[in-house]
């Protein structure tokens, strides 16, 4: 198979996170199993135009904000002519619609689309913007096989007006075996965490509301990660007195992170909306409990009253609640964790990657 995947961004772009980790695990195991694998992405302002991961051939082009503006003129000057199979687009929330480009297959991957959940994030008239480059989905992808990572992705697209026959559910898969229990870098404190990009539609500031209400002064919240929502975060942290015990670590290591899931008590995820919430089960695989809001996508990611807790969405109280079951149980942790584990372990990238190949060849073959 000769396949050319396209998205925003890739994994080494600074700005890349869990739709690009998604991505890059599938990719580098087709091109493992012997496969030809191209990535066609945007890049960032100095970065080399060309490289090489793990048997993936990357090509990008301009820059997060050029990137859709580019694309099409450089598939056609570079990578239309070698013939591929399949077109792998990456439709990480705003489509590229490659089934104009001339391809002999396209097929879209969707993380998770934003909807209304745009209006949260954007300026008016970008989310608007945003909103209106979904709109066209059923009709610009008419005839494409879809593959969605969760039920709740898949839902979301039959909502919008694709056949459900023609969408694959592919759960993505974690490194477990990377992501691993150590139940004694616990931390002594009850401690929390957040880990993800700062962007208001996270609902970083429901996860600080719900601790600030957790009658535990010797608890600790750590909040991982950067974006342009960390000064708003931080004001709200100072206007709710808990500059001693809310941290924010801003971006982390690989290594660091590991280091956060392991030592916390509780990973918390708010957001409205996911694809998945891949933090979730990576948390899990270290035998870490997750609160996080009951909300399409996450919901699958957790398993309410036994590898942590859904709670409704933007219900503060019981968020806290839930927070305080797990502060005041340190057996209820670990049991929690146990369970945990084990269902992050039904999760692998091996079978993320294998149903993936198998679902491109289904189409290829199909189609002749």
């Amino acid at each position: 198979m000769k396949l050319v995947a396209v998205n925003w961004q890739d994994l080494a772009n600074p700005l890349g996170g869990g739709a690009e980790t998604h991505l890059h695990e599938i990719l580098e195991r087709l091109a493992a199993y012997g496969h030809e694998v191209v990535l066609l992405c945007g890049g960032w302002p100095g970065c080399p135009p060309r490289g090489e991961r793990n048997g993936v051939e990357i090509h990008r082009v301009g820059t997060r904000q050029t990137f859709p503006f580019l694309v099409r003129a450089y598939w056609e000057r570079h990578l239309k002519s070698r013939g591929f199979d399949v077109l792998y687009e990456d439709i990480n929330k705003v489509p590229l619609y490659t089934t104009r480009w001339g391809a002999t297959r396209v097929v879209a991957v969707v993380p998770h689309l934003f909807g209304g959940a745009a209006f949260q994030e954007l300026n008016p008239m970008l989310a608007t913007a945003v909103w209106l480059s979904e709109r066209p989905l059923p009709w610009m992808y008419r005839g494409v096989a879809f593959q969605a990572i969760s039920e709740s992705t898949a839902d979301d697209l039959v909502g919008r007006g694709i056949a459900r026959e023609r969408v694959r559910v592919i759960p993505p898969g974690v490194s477990f075996d990377h992501y691993t229990p150590a139940p004694a870098m616990r931390a002594s404190r009850p401690t929390f965490a957040y880990l993800g990009r700062l962007k208001k539609y996270k609902g970083v500031d429901l996860v600080i509301r719900a601790f600030a209400a957790l009658a535990r002064p010797d608890a600790l919240l750590e909040i991982a990660g950067a974006g342009d929502y960390r000064p708003a975060l931080e004001r709200l942290v100072d206007s709710l007195a808990l500059r001693e015990r809310v941290r924010f670590l801003g971006f982390v290591t690989e290594a660091e992170k590991l280091a956060l899931l392991r030592r916390a008590w509780v990973v918390s995820l708010a957001s409205p909306k996911e694809g998945w919430g891949l933090t979730n089960v990576e948390a899990e695989a270290c035998g870490t409990p997750v609160v996080a809001s009951d909300s399409p996508g996450i919901r699958e990611s957790v398993r309410h009253g036994e590898t942590g807790f859904l709670v409704p969405h933007g219900d503060v109280a019981a968020m806290a609640a839930a927070f305080a079951r797990l502060a005041d149980s340190p057996a209820l942790v670990a049991a929690m964790g146990v369970k945990a584990r084990a269902f992050a372990e039904s999760f692998t990238w091996d079978r993320c990657a294998r149903a993936t190949e198998a679902h491109l060849l289904e189409v290829i073959n199909q189609r002749g």
